[in-house]
């Protein structure tokens, strides 16, 4: 549980790491005449993730849950492996990357790195951590509740950056 308890510690570490380079995009992309969209939806986003960590590391201690080598370790990888592709994406998207959904009028989509072959390969990254890090220690309840809490809040979200970049010119 240790050895977990870090894991998501890294997770937490690496979503304030996102946060810092969101404000400073935003900052740029703001003075830059970018437009705000879906704030509405922005602090169950919050809430939705920060409950995810939480959860992961209360059920498997009030639970009870074991380390099941057989799903635990292809959790971690498929964990990783999100990290990565979100990351992907962030250096990807540079300064217009963000937590928020902001855009610059008249920007260019961006074709590039994952965006040559999905619209939003970010949420990629996100369903299967969502999905993936609860497992890594047994946490299938929370796996279950957040994949589905996710599933209703990426319908508004990605709905919601569809709208906003329609405003933006094809690459």
């Amino acid at each position: 549980m240790q050895w977990y308890a870090l894991l998501v510690l890294a997770v937490a570490l690496e979503r304030g790491a996102e946060l810092v380079v969101a404000r400073r995009n935003a900052a740029w992309t703001l003075a830059r005449a970018g437009v705000e969209h879906g704030r509405g939806h922005y602090p169950v986003m919050v809430t939705l993730h920060t409950g995810l960590l939480a959860c992961c590391l209360l059920e498997p201690v009030l639970a009870g849950r074991p380390f099941l080598p057989a799903v635990g370790w292809p959790m971690l990888a498929l964990v990783v492996l999100a990290q990565g592709l979100r990351w992907w994406c962030v250096t990807t998207l540079g300064r217009y990357w963000n937590t928020r959904v902001i855009v610059v009028p008249g920007a260019r989509l961006v074709g590039a790195g994952p965006y040559r072959f999905l619209r939003h390969p970010n949420y990629v990254a996100v369903v299967v951590e969502v999905a993936a890090l609860p497992l890594v220690h047994s946490a299938w309840l929370t796996a279950t509740a957040f994949t589905v809490a996710n599933a209703a809040l990426l319908t508004v979200r990605v709905r919601c950056e569809n709208t906003a970049l329609a405003q933006a010119e094809p690459a």
